[in-house]
């Protein structure tokens, strides 16, 4: 099985194959409207407007299982985004990424690139040490450990890089444009 037998849930409920991002550079990533990290829609709308042309497309999923931070419906967390942060990419139904119910696309992304750590810096810390309160053995398992972890997929749908949300935007569109 590969990416593009997998489909991911629109806001409105209807289905997306996967393969309709066949030939595309797609960043996944699951997000939350409550989080540090919420910020990151800023430059994910910036590498959006400047890349879609060439083939680039984001799937954004929200996701409620990281200390309650997308509480909102499907349908305000996407007015909070097109209004604050002006996103035009397109925005699937809320979704869990680990667990029993995780969705087939984070459970398939998630064997193809495991967790390689935070990196280094005052966020890397910060998120290991709360991690550790979470789960004693964090580093040894694939699992999405925060809201704002994307996946880097390639034009022929090779799960190519994971980046953590400690990750600097700036190192996620380099990556990007090399791929383009």
């Amino acid at each position: 099985m590969g990416i593009y037998d997998i489909s991911v849930t629109a806001a409105d409920g209807s289905e997306i194959s996967m393969e309709e991002y066949r030939g595309k550079v797609v960043l996944v990533v699951n997000t939350a409207t409550g989080c540090g990290f919420t910020p990151h829609y800023e430059p994910m709308e910036k590498m959006y407007e400047a890349y879609h042309e060439q083939g680039f497309e984001i799937i954004d999923i929200p996701c409620n299982q990281f200390a309650g931070q997308a509480p909102e419906s499907d349908e305000e967390i996407h007015e909070f985004c097109t209004l604050k942060y002006h996103t035009q990419f397109p925005q699937m139904k809320k979704t869990d990424v680990n667990g029993e119910h995780a969705a087939p696309l984070f459970k398939y992304l998630k064997e193809q690139k495991g967790f390689e750590g935070f990196g280094k810096g005052p966020k890397a810390l910060a998120m290991g040490a709360m991690l550790k309160t979470i789960d004693k053995d964090y580093k040894n398992n694939p699992e999405i450990k925060w809201n704002f972890t994307k996946f880097l997929v390639d034009r022929e749908g090779n799960v190519v890089a994971r980046f953590e949300p400690t990750a600097d935007m700036k190192k996620v569109e380099v990556a990007v444009k090399e791929l383009l």
